[in-house]
């Protein structure tokens, strides 16, 4: 059996010393150094699933019913693939590492002992990953078709983890029937909040989380549920606070495009989804910016595949505490940000919306210059 780290050669003087972990990402907004890009290679359509028709736009959930474990039509993933690369390309010469996950072929069939399904793609790193300090922990997602999406992040996971860096996994869910309520229905406007997940097990979506140092702050969803909540509490310890943003949202999906912290002190919150009179009393200290209203998504084809909302034009990437990646269509965003001090990179990622999301979604900061600090009293 080989050896699981490399044995110095006969007659070598090797010097122990600890390791340095490749990976320390604490907040938001400190320098970026290093990131994760997502691929659209295998990309399949979402397998039939409420979880996941509850969760996108009426057009795309009525498209993805249709298409279910097919592979996406190359005109879809050739306009977003080059938009990619020239993210990616922004980033490299901005003087950031970029690493990439394996290929994977996502229309294989997979199963445990109680379903099957095929894959979706591994476009968003942002979801099945979440980073807090020199730790890397691999998330139990409510999708099924998502079960090993993880799997395309094996080799630079393995890589970063014989380089310095914790890697944990959360408890694998079953997700079988009892993690789902049957008789969910997207509550009306001003109805009690419903969520489609129950407290069978825990499961949470990493993108439904967001750092600020010592503070992370969540909100619950239809893939983030209570328990999920609950488990990273407890595994992060008393070093770490959470705090749950209430959204106004119907369906609820990942907090990136409701609440964004930008730098120490400001965030940028969603005026659709977020009553800032009721935002966590730890923000009371904070600016709140608020969003602009988006620019309309224009071209038929990406308003009915597209598996995002209009507010994904918050969905923005801090290279540092001012400058920040911002969609280059959205101009209000682009001028609010500049208004406020920021300095706004404009790039184009538009066509990535029917993989699901953009430039904070597609990626996972590893690595920022910077330290564990509190940002709040």
């Amino acid at each position: 059996m080989a050896a699981a780290f490399p044995e110095p050669s006969a007659g070598s003087t090797a010097v122990e010393g600890p390791l340095v972990s490749p990976v320390g990402s604490h907040n938001e907004w400190d320098p970026l150094e290093e990131i994760v890009v997502g691929r659209l290679d295998g990309a399949t359509f979402p397998s039939r699933h409420p979880v996941v028709a509850c969760n996108i736009p009426p057009w795309a959930a009525r498209l993805q019913g249709l298409a279910a474990g097919h592979r996406y039509p190359r005109v879809l993933v050739e306009s977003a693939r080059r938009e990619l690369e020239e993210f990616v390309a922004l980033l490299q010469s901005l003087g950031v590492t970029v690493t990439r996950p394996d290929p994977v072929d996502h229309s294989r069939r997979f199963a445990t002992p109680d379903w099957s399904s095929r894959g979706f793609c591994h476009s968003c790193p942002r979801d099945s990953l979440l980073v807090v300090g020199d730790e890397i922990i691999e998330t139990p997602m409510a999708w099924p078709c998502r079960y090993f999406e993880s799997h395309a992040y094996r080799t630079v996971l393995k890589d970063y983890f014989r380089r310095g860096a914790r890697w944990t996994a959360a408890p694998r869910p079953q997700l079988t029937e009892a993690l789902y309520d049957a008789d969910y229905r997207v509550p009306e406007d001003g109805a009690p909040m419903r969520y489609i997940l129950t407290e069978f097990e825990p499961v949470f979506d990493a993108a439904d989380f967001v750092r600020a140092g010592r503070d992370l702050f969540v909100t619950r969803s239809n893939v983030t549920n209570r328990m999920g909540i609950e488990w990273l509490r407890r595994h992060l310890g008393p070093g770490y606070r959470i705090h749950e943003i209430e959204s106004r949202c119907r369906t609820p999906m990942h907090i990136d495009t409701t609440f964004m912290p930008l730098s120490p002190g400001r965030v940028l919150v969603n005026p659709e989804y977020v009553d800032v009179d009721r935002l966590p009393e730890v923000l009371r200290s904070w600016e709140v910016l608020v969003a602009p209203e988006p620019e309309p998504v224009d071209g038929a084809l990406l308003r009915i595949t597209s598996m995002c909302g209009k507010w994904l034009s918050m969905n923005v990437l801090m290279i540092d505490e001012k400058r920040v990646v911002v969609e280059r269509r959205q101009t209000g965003m682009l001028r609010a940000l500049e208004a406020w001090g920021y300095e706004p990179i404009p790039c184009d990622l538009r066509h990535y919306a029917p993989f699901g999301g953009s430039f904070h979604c597609a990626t996972l900061d590893v690595r920022r210059r910077g330290t564990l600090e509190s940002y709040f009293p």
